[in-house]
């Protein structure tokens, strides 16, 4: 998967505390075509606190139809009281790449605390495949195609023990790419069939 992209944004307020999760942004579907004239190259922009976001390479080949696999970190202020942490929530803003500016194309949210569980990132159990799709919104507010990403629910994907010795340490090196290959590529056919799904209900 590719990494990380970092937008650089001003250091936090003193005195706040930062915590970390991990996401994986998969793919969208049946977006707005909002380039009449050439192809849409969409990218999302993830965040919690708008200061502090991270985005995804620009899909040069799917359209409206984007596919990313990427997997970002995202930092965040932790919240000082349950009534805001009930409201924190992941947000993903999807542009249109562009040479003079950058189109929105829409936006989608899901509130972390209906995602985030208790539990260790090293235990399987504790962090299983959860991938989602949301509905995307454009900017007026109307909807207008899908999301697909995995957040897993200890927000942090499946760490390997310490207690390997160095030797099984570096056998495995190779396998964990793997692992994580394997892991978005089993969320991505899960929001498929996920959208596949939402897309059979609207037409009932």
């Amino acid at each position: 998967m590719t990494p990380t992209k970092y937008v650089l944004q001003p250091n936090p307020k003193p005195g706040t505390w930062l915590r970390e999760i991990e996401v994986l942004i998969i793919s969208a579907q049946d977006l707005k075509n909002v380039k009449h004239l050439t192809k849409v190259r969409a990218y999302a922009v993830v965040y919690v606190d708008s200061d502090m976001v991270s985005k995804t390479s620009v899909d040069e080949e799917g359209g409206v139809n984007p596919v990313w696999n990427e997997r970002l970190t995202v930092n965040f202020r932790e919240r000082t009281s349950p009534e805001e942490d009930v409201l924190t929530a992941l947000n993903v803003d999807i542009y249109a790449h562009g040479h003079l500016r950058e189109k929105p194309i829409g936006s989608a949210r899901v509130l972390l605390c209906d995602v985030l569980k208790e539990g260790s990132a090293d235990e399987p159990a504790d962090n299983p495949i959860q991938c989602l799709t949301l509905q995307v919104r454009r900017p007026s507010g109307r909807p207008q195609g899908f999301l697909n990403l995995w957040v897993p629910p200890t927000g942090k994907f499946l760490r390997r023990r310490d207690s390997l010795s160095l030797g099984a340490r570096d056998d495995k090196v190779e396998e964990k790419g793997q692992d994580e290959q394997t892991a978005a590529a089993e969320a991505e056919a899960e929001a498929k069939a996920a959208a596949s799904d939402v897309h059979e209900i609207k037409k009932t």
